[in-house]
């Protein structure tokens, strides 16, 4: 069995400023706005970076889970860890096994999805998802949540593809441990030492909270094809830029 990073989603308090500065910074575009979760009291965006998905939401009125995510967590921010599998049954079993709560999960006829409660996960929602039908399991395969025809967004000028997600974590040792075991992966090291979980197409790192914010998903390893324009956009938008790190919608983003 494999598991991919498929998609990732952030939560914002308004969309379309976050939407405006993806655009144009990472040099994306929107594939999709899903009217479904207007059902969530949600509005979203989702931009393709090369294969895998970005999903910005934001609340459009009062007491939605994606609202009280902003509150607990001080503003914008990394929100889901959503991956994509091949065999959905024996994952869901597996879940069950360990006892994990169930926040939301629904299935169609190309679409398994289960969505766990961070809570039993620790560090952030954590996501499987199954696409079926034709090509599902292709890389580039594909995506019901992002729409008929996610690739009408997709621009490589800028950036191909995501390459770690980075989750920040009270006890990170311990969070690895858990994603460990219901995605049922060897935990690794990175080169300085933090656990990490490697999928088919990306890495999850887990990290001690040094920037006085509460456990969450906190940055993105983003594979630059030019470093230099996606830089000179972020400044020109008055972002935070350290090094090859820009700081957007309240996440890390870092430039390999």
């Amino acid at each position: 069995m494999w598991l991919r990073l498929r998609q990732i989603a952030l939560v914002a308090a308004e969309l379309a400023p976050v939407e405006a500065q993806l655009k144009d910074v990472l040099g994306i575009d929107v594939c999709y706005h899903d009217p479904g979760v207007g059902h969530y009291g949600l509005e979203n965006a989702l931009l393709p970076i090369g294969n895998q998905l970005l999903e910005v939401v934001a609340p459009i009125q009062e007491n939605t889970a994606g609202g009280r995510y902003l509150e607990r967590r001080g503003g914008n921010g990394g929100y889901m860890v959503i991956t994509q599998c091949d065999e959905h049954a024996p994952r869901r079993r597996r879940v069950e096994d360990l006892g994990i709560r169930i926040v939301n999960q629904f299935e169609t006829d190309e679409f398994r999805n289960m969505q766990m409660h961070p809570k039993d996960t620790g560090g952030s929602f954590f996501e499987i998802d199954e696409q079926l039908g034709p090509n599902a399991h292709d890389p580039d395969g594909p995506w019901e949540p992002a729409g008929p025809d996610w690739k009408s967004g997709q621009r490589l000028e800028r950036v191909r593809g995501i390459a770690a997600a980075e989750i920040q974590a009270d006890d990170p040792a311990a969070v690895a441990a858990r994603w460990a075991e219901i995605a049922e992966i060897d935990l690794g090291r990175d080169v300085n030492g933090n656990p990490t979980l490697k999928l088919d197409n990306a890495a999850l790192r887990f990290v001690p909270c040094t920037d006085g914010r509460p456990e969450g998903l906190g940055g993105l390893d983003i594979i630059a094809a030019d470093k230099p324009a996606i830089l000179a956009a972020a400044r020109e938008h008055g972002l935070e830029v350290s090094g090859d790190q820009v700081q957007l919608c309240g996440m890390r983003l870092n430039l390999l």
